[in-house]
């Protein structure tokens, strides 16, 4: 199993099946201009596992800083193939990120999560992390 960043359009483009089923309103154009223009605006990242030449799962992050949080990555996006899930694929991905954002001296790892997606924070769970905040929206086009 093989971790690594997305480096050119076409690791990009090989991401997007596996990213898509997280993010369904995406074409694959839209995707790759979207990655592109978020990491030249806020240094957003695609990280991806493959293993045997296939994605296996997939995560979008950004490092940032906020005066009440300090430097800490957020975790756009994290998603396994739906044909992968429990076999180790996610684990692997979010443990690369965790030491990814040590290494860059962050001092938080964050995330939001969809409350439908009880899957998901059953997962977080077990990875260690903790609800900390309520996350509000509004949106502005109706």
């Amino acid at each position: 199993m093989n971790i690594r960043l997305a480096k050119n359009d076409d690791d990009t483009g090989r991401c997007f099946p596996v990213m898509v089923q997280l993010r369904p309103h995406l074409t694959a154009d839209d995707f790759i201009v979207r990655v592109k223009r978020q990491f030249q605006l806020s240094g957003y990242r695609l990280a991806y596992v493959e293993e045997n030449g296939k994605i296996k799962a997939v995560a979008g992050f950004r490092i940032t800083e906020m005066l009440f949080r300090g430097r800490f990555m957020y975790v756009d996006d994290l998603v396994t193939d739906a044909t992968e899930r429990s076999r180790g694929y996610g684990a692997a991905l979010f443990d690369w990120l965790v030491e990814h954002a040590k290494t860059q001296k962050c001092e938080q790892f964050a995330l939001d999560s969809g409350v439908h997606r009880s899957g998901a924070h059953r997962f977080y769970f077990t990875k260690r992390m903790e609800i900390v905040a309520y996350h509000f929206s509004l949106k502005l086009n109706d």
